[in-house]
């Protein structure tokens, strides 16, 4: 989070444009930024099962990083323009990574986003999130500052999002509406032919990229986030 907070600021600052795909150690709860967290899941199970959480420096609601996909990007607003168009615009690229691994996704249609109180991220698919089956595979979620934005998206690929409904103080009833990639190709779809693909679509794009560990502002810039993220009054405070 701190390297993602680090990439928005400098999109900001000098209107540079960011792409990063990663994936969690340990396994992790995120929330979104003004996402009520302490008063929806439950933090004494939470800390006795010994699971980690964070809060995004983005919006939207909670997700679980397992065996998935995490991608975040930040440039200036101008480009994209609206907040739709912008979202629509990143989903696009990465239909065409999902799409080279042999699936069909289809972005959703624009809907009233839900409110932060109504369940986890993948509850539903809005503004052109990817679709897959009837089930949603990627999810996101955004955050603008004066000339720039920041966007998160976690991208399923073996794991779905049943940790986080169970830890929902509310039950959520029902079938699950999202789907991993493997479930839905039949195959294991692992990291790293992910990334690879998301890579590809991006090359295709225009769009350079970094060697990974390549020392960068981005990274000089994380240090002064690290304490903020890897603490509970912040991951709690709401």
């Amino acid at each position: 989070m701190s390297v993602d907070h680090a990439m928005f600021e400098l999109a900001e600052d000098t209107g540079a444009l960011c792409w990063r795909v990663y994936r969690w150690d340990p396994w992790c709860l995120s929330f979104g930024r003004h996402e009520p967290a302490a008063r929806r899941y439950d933090r004494a199970r939470i800390d006795t099962e010994g699971i980690d959480c964070v809060r995004r420096p983005t919006g939207g609601r909670a997700v679980w990083h397992a065996r998935e996909l995490t991608y975040a990007v930040a440039g200036p607003v101008e480009p994209f323009g609206s907040l739709r168009h912008a979202y629509q615009a990143i989903h696009r690229l990465l239909a065409v990574a999902v799409t080279s691994l042999g699936a069909a996704p289809s972005l959703a249609g624009d809907r009233t986003t839900p409110g932060l109180g109504s369940g986890p991220c993948f509850d539903a698919a809005v503004g052109g999130e990817l679709v897959l089956g009837g089930y949603k595979v990627l999810g996101s979620a955004q955050r603008r500052g004066t000339t720039a934005l920041l966007q998160h998206g976690s991208l399923l690929l073996e794991d779905d999002q049943s940790v986080v409904r169970s830890l929902h103080r509310a039950a959520v009833a029902g079938p699950p509406p999202e789907a991993p990639l493997a479930a839905l190709l039949g195959r294991t779809v692992g990291f790293d032919e992910a990334a690879d693909a998301v890579l590809r679509a991006l090359a295709a794009g225009g769009t350079p990229v970094l060697a990974d560990g390549a020392p960068n502002e981005v990274l000089q810039g994380a240090l002064r986030h690290y304490d903020t993220y890897q603490s509970d009054r912040w991951t709690w405070e709401r």
